[in-house]
């Protein structure tokens, strides 16, 4: 069954070619005054599918700069009143709609507290970008499922643009070039398996570590709002610190392990969990025999969660379709989410 959502997740990798384009003179700009002005730590303001792109964003900020990065819940400005101290800090805030008055007054308070602030937005004209020093648009176009998809992507992939030219790194970027032919392939790979597998499962874990818990706890999410799937995101190292006592046999475990220094732990992860009579769904490049579903490299280490999750997008639409869903119409949700 075609839906809204597939065909959403189906438009990425051009909507990035796209926006790589027509980003890439602003990003230079603004990662030279990243350079002469450098925060001394950064703080994320954001909510579900976009608090898990900050999360990548987070991951890799610390990883390549050395700069804390915290997410920052929204709830100590708008409840708890906290008076901000930022002055030297970076205040990314992400959001599709630029609309929720929590993030909106986060931002602000960070701003009055001397934060530089940024935001990643799909559209012109927001609040959010009101309150914001700098936008930078995703020009992911109109999303119309309420499940997001392209936006994630197009997310993670400003976000992985913005730190190249920040840093000067030059194989990030050329990466960046070659990227969306490779989600294009990422598209294509066949993850039946995984459909089959949980088509009647009410729960599961999904696990993977580094930048791509990003994309791990993106897929839980899409599991709980697509497929009513009670699923459950953690770290490849978290998941042994008291999670593997709810593992019993065919417990449903959904594994991202594509290549990059995190893979050799979570493969072993995956061995032991099969042994003690998990159903083991291992998601890995073509180098690894043991794999149930074919990751496609994204051709750098800091790129490999774009191309997971583009992959299960494709999947987890065909999976709500199988159980009777509606990807585009999840119960009780719509597309704006205002909080306080």
């Amino acid at each position: 069954m075609m839906s809204l959502m597939l065909d959403e997740a189906r438009s990425a990798p051009e909507i990035i070619r796209s926006q790589l384009r027509r980003n890439a003179p602003m990003m230079a700009d603004l990662g030279e005054q990243l350079r002469q002005s450098p925060p001394v730590s950064a703080v994320t303001v954001a909510r579900g599918s976009s608090d898990h792109a900050a999360s990548y964003f987070a991951y890799l900020c610390m990883k390549q700069r050395g700069l804390p990065v915290a997410s920052l819940p929204p709830s100590l400005t708008t409840l708890a009143k906290t008076p901000w101290r930022a002055s030297g800090h970076l205040a990314l805030a992400v959001s599709q709609s630029g609309q929720s008055p929590d993030l909106v007054a986060t931002q602000q308070a960070l701003a009055t507290g001397g934060a530089r602030t940024l935001a990643l937005l799909n559209t012109l004209g927001t609040p959010l970008g009101a309150a914001s020093g700098t936008e930078i648009l995703l020009h992911a176009g109109e999303e119309k499922s309420v499940a997001a998809t392209k936006s994630y992507l197009a997310t993670l992939s400003a976000m992985a643009q913005l730190l190249g030219h920040w840093n000067e790194d030059r194989s990030l970027l050329t990466a960046l070039e070659g990227l969306p032919e490779r989600l294009e392939k990422a598209l294509e790979q066949d993850w039946g398996p995984a459909v089959e597998a949980l088509q009647a499962a009410d729960r599961l874990m999904v696990i993977g570590r580094g930048a791509g818990l990003a994309v791990a706890q993106e897929a839980a999410l899409k599991f709980k709002e697509t497929c009513a799937i009670q699923a459950e995101a953690f770290s490849g190292a978290e998941v042994r610190h008291g999670p593997m006592a709810l593992i019993g046999p065919d417990y449903p475990v959904l594994i991202f392990a594509p290549p990059g220094p995190e893979q050799a732990g979570l493969l072993t992860l995956a061995e032991w969990l099969e042994s003690v009579g998990a159903k083991v769904l291992l998601a890995a490049d073509a180098s690894v025999a043991k794999r149930q579903l074919t990751l496609v490299d994204a051709g750098h280490d800091d790129l490999q969660p774009l191309s997971v999750i583009q992959s299960f997008y494709v999947m987890v639409a065909a999976l709500a379709a199988a159980r009777g869903s509606d990807p585009d119409r999840p119960r009780h949700l719509n597309k704006v989410t205002c909080t306080l």
